[in-house]
C-alpha cells in the first residue's frame, strides 16, 4: 500500500513539474527575480563601504529578498539600507507571483475534470427536459437507450 502511495505522490509530482515549467509566466519571475538581484548586488557593491564585492553584493541582494537575512552582509550607508527595503519589497512580490502561478497551474488542473462533470450533467438536464416535454405532452416516454433509464411509478 505504501508503495503504491509513493508512486502516485512520484506521478503527481512529475506531473505539476511539466505544468509549471509549461508556465510562461514562471520564467518571467525568475528572470525579473534574478535581474533584481544582480542589479541590486551591483548598485550596494557601488554605494555602501560594507560590502567589497560583486559577490557579496549580490549574495546579500539575494538574501535579503529570499527574506533569509543571514547577517554576514549587511548595509552600514543610508542608500544601502533603502536598497534594501526596496530589495524586502521586490522579495514580497516575487513570492506572492511564484504563489499565484502554483496556485493557477492546481486550480488549472482540477478544471478539466471538472468540464468533464460540466458536460455530463449537461447531457443529462437535455435528456430530462425532452423526458419533462413529453410528460408535459402526454406522450409516452420513447427511450433511445433504455437502459439509462430508472423508472419511477409515482411520475408515470
Amino acid at each position: 500500500m505504501n508503495s503504491l502511495f509513493l508512486q502516485n505522490a512520484i506521478t503527481w509530482l512529475q506531473s505539476l513539474k511539466t505544468e509549471m515549467l509549461k508556465q510562461k509566466s514562471l520564467s518571467y519571475v525568475l528572470f525579473f527575480a534574478v535581474g533584481i538581484t544582480l542589479l541590486f548586488g551591483f548598485v550596494v557593491f557601488l554605494i555602501d563601504p560594507n560590502v567589497h564585492s560583486f559577490s557579496d553584493g549580490v549574495w546579500y541582494a539575494w538574501v535579503t529578498m529570499t527574506h533569509v537575512g543571514y547577517g554576514d552582509v549587511v548595509p552600514t550607508s543610508f542608500f544601502g539600507r533603502t536598497l534594501a527595503c526596496l530589495l524586502i519589497l521586490f522579495g514580497l512580490a516575487v513570492l506572492a507571483l511564484l504563489t499565484a502561478i502554483f496556485s493557477t497551474v492546481l486550480i488549472g488542473r482540477d478544471m478539466g475534470g471538472m468540464a468533464r462533470d460540466e458536460s455530463q450533467i449537461l447531457e443529462e438536464l437535455k435528456r430530462l427536459h425532452a423526458r419533462l416535454d413529453q410528460l408535459e405532452a402526454g406522450r409516452p416516454h420513447e427511450s433511445s437507450n433504455p437502459a439509462n433509464e430508472t423508472s419511477n411509478p409515482q411520475m408515470e
